[in-house]
């Protein structure tokens, strides 16, 4: 599996550039529509903490996006993180649906 070498774009982003600014809406109005603390907001957007499922199904009704969406580009965040810290992962055990033998 190739590693990727650029930090995947995060969910916070994602709402700042797309969502936020074109729209013009501040952060404080969109926890108080989607009835969540500003803090986690400016959390999620300065990249201090995740986005959870909850907070994607809201994001979600909001912008007329799907959770799938938001939860993805989280997971595509995550899956970086952790292969950076991965080290080098095992050999595979299986090719085209078969056991490879040592």
């Amino acid at each position: 599996m190739a590693r990727m070498r650029r930090k995947p774009t995060t969910p916070g982003e994602i709402l700042q550039e797309e969502y936020l600014l074109p729209l013009e809406l501040t952060q404080k109005q969109l926890a108080d529509h989607i009835k969540y603390d500003v803090k986690v907001i400016n959390r999620l957007i300065n990249g201090r903490t995740r986005l959870t499922a909850q907070l994607a199904l809201k994001l979600a009704a909001a912008l007329n996006t799907t959770p799938e969406f938001w939860l993805n580009a989280q997971k595509a965040v995550d899956i970086y993180e952790a292969s950076k810290d991965a080290g080098k992962l095992p050999k595979a055990l299986i090719e085209n649906g078969h056991l490879i033998h040592a």
